[in-house]
């Protein structure tokens, strides 16, 4: 995890189209700059290794395929993530119980307080 005073940096790991445009969107208007977006575990884990990222919003489900290999290199980096899914913690292995995870469909203001909370420190 980087901690100087730029930009926080967010990948954004997620198979639908549609809410990938709304995030990359969204998160400058938030205060963050979007790193890059993959669609499926092989693209996200790839993608870790291209480009250094601050944060990380990960779909649970990329086609049909959990994505905790992701989470669990996020962890592994000392990146913060947040989970978005249609499924609410229920659908989350137990060490992932203390991920803050947001239902899909989520509202800018509580995707901006989880951020907020995540966000590494300037």
């Amino acid at each position: 995890m980087t901690t100087t005073d730029h930009t926080p940096r967010v990948l954004i790991v997620e198979d639908e189209s549609m809410l990938v445009m709304l995030l990359e969107d969204l998160l400058p208007t938030l205060g963050y700059e979007v790193a890059g977006s993959a669609g499926s575990v092989e693209q996200a884990l790839a993608a870790l290794d291209e480009a250094p990222i601050d944060l990380a919003v990960v779909d649970v489900n990329l086609a049909g395929t959990p994505s905790f290999p992701v989470a669990d290199a996020l962890r592994e980096r000392g990146v913060p993530f947040l989970f978005t899914t249609g499924y609410g913690h229920e659908g989350l292995p137990e060490r992932f119980v203390d991920a803050p995870v947001l239902a899909k469909p989520f509202r800018r203001h509580d995707m901006e307080s989880v951020l907020t909370r995540l966000r590494p420190p300037a």
